[in-house]
């Protein structure tokens, strides 16, 4: 899995216990699958269809750095299924995995539309 993002937890990320509010990392997780999406399938036009059953390990606490990581899962002929792994840095401690999220790419009328993609692809190999 390669952790593409890091998110400082500041005050306004904190829920009454002084931890990490979990609709905030959530938010990150959707974000975060949003944009891997759009890049693998080069197209801005995704939606989030589908998050499987959460489940919290750990927290984080004001100042830490929380890492995203992702991983394709699968590709779908209209999809991309992905897995994300959210972590400490400071404490090494997974805080939460989502097992599959599903992303579908859509055409300008906003609907669910074929991407052709089977594969990872890395902008540099695209470059050259």
């Amino acid at each position: 899995m390669r952790f593409h993002t890091r998110k400082w937890v500041k005050p306004e990320d904190l829920n009454p216990n002084g931890t990490l509010f979990g609709g905030r990392l959530l938010a990150w997780i959707d974000e975060e699958a949003a944009l891997y999406t759009i890049i693998q399938l080069e197209n801005s036009r995704v939606v989030t269809k589908y998050m499987s059953e959460i489940n919290f390990k750990s927290s984080a606490k004001q100042g830490d750095i929380v890492e995203l990581g992702i991983e394709v899962v699968k590709f779908g002929t209209t999809s991309l299924t992905l897995r994300c792994e959210a972590r400490n840095k400071m404490t090494r401690e997974t805080i939460l995995l989502v097992d599959n999220i599903v992303m579908v790419n859509l055409n300008k009328s906003g609907e669910p539309t074929p991407h052709g993609k089977n594969k990872v692809e890395f902008v540099k190999d695209r470059l050259s």
